[in-house]
């Protein structure tokens, strides 16, 4: 597997992989997916050597061209993010501090809420244990994710969530970065839906249904690897679809493991939430006392 990655990493003409540790805060701002990469060749005149001496040009370009395998593609993401040893060490419970904004369908802020969420990482996405406290204007209360199950809490007491804040959780949890960087342990299959050129940007199209038939599309930069955004649909059963995407921006490097810190989500093209993460810190001790439930 270590050969076939490397294979894809040199051959590749489109993507330059280059490893977390040597990444500075330049490469990790911010990758709109509405605004095309800046290519690095195009900003810097050629050096004199490079005038006296110029590569020669493919005789073909379309015989060198290399197929890739959902497999690899999924692969070379994971190294980008951090690696897989890297994330299931670092990334094993952790602290998020952020700000969740919810708007009506209006295209106005109704809703704004700060957040505290606190996570001890499971042996698949099913397993973790997660908390999610927030704080609104008039209210507090917290969401509790644990053995698969999620109830909520106010004031000391145990409260089963609505339906749509309980989806809502659960949509984010498993159509996420996280789902695809984990696919293995999730048992989850990959399939190469192929190649797209968007807005300027080429991308690699990947789907992913995990073991409860849920589907999530990802579109991935062909440039960085970095997931730009991914969709995946939602409704009551006999109803019209809902169609979901949610949007990576303003990437950043948190403990060697790659960060968005902006998450747009649109509902049927509507901008109907942003969250802004304002720290993150891996490897801080989390209680498992946090995610009892309280009636139990």
């Amino acid at each position: 597997m270590f050969r076939s990655l490397v294979a894809l990493i040199v051959l590749s003409t489109l993507v330059v992989l280059i490893p977390l540790s040597r990444i500075n805060p330049a490469v990790a701002a911010s990758q709109d997916p509405r605004t095309p990469p800046q290519d690095p060749r195009t900003q810097e005149p050629k050096t004199q050597q490079e005038l006296k001496n110029p590569q020669p040009k493919p005789a073909d370009s379309k015989s060198q061209k290399t197929e890739y395998t959902a497999e690899q593609i999924a692969e070379s993401v994971i190294l980008i993010y951090g690696t897989r040893p890297g994330l299931e060490q670092i990334r094993r419970n952790g602290v998020e501090r952020g700000r969740i904004t919810r708007f009506g369908a209006d295209g106005n802020a109704a809703e704004e809420a700060n957040y505290e969420r606190r996570f001890v990482r499971g042996e698949n996405l099913a397993k973790d244990k997660i908390r999610l406290d927030q704080k609104l204007p008039t209210m507090e209360y917290s969401l509790i994710f644990d053995d698969g199950k999620l109830w909520g809490v106010i004031n000391g007491a145990a409260f089963t969530p609505r339906q749509e804040a309980s989806a809502d959780f659960i949509s984010q949890h498993h159509h996420s970065i996280e789902a695809l960087l984990r696919y293995k342990e999730c048992g989850s299959t990959l399939t190469l839906v192929g190649k797209d050129s968007q807005k300027g940007l080429d991308l690699y199209v990947l789907d992913l249904t995990d073991k409860d038939k849920r589907k999530t599309r990802y579109y991935i930069s062909a440039r960085s690897l970095r997931v730009l955004w991914l969709e995946y649909e939602e409704g009551v059963p006999g109803g019209t679809p809902v169609k979901y995407t949610r949007k990576f921006l303003d990437y950043r490097i948190v403990q060697q493991t790659l960060v968005p810190y902006r998450i747009v989500l649109t509902t049927d093209g509507r901008q109907s939430q942003e969250t802004r993460v304002l720290t993150v810190t891996y490897g801080v001790r989390v209680s498992d006392a946090i995610f009892k439930n309280p009636e139990a």
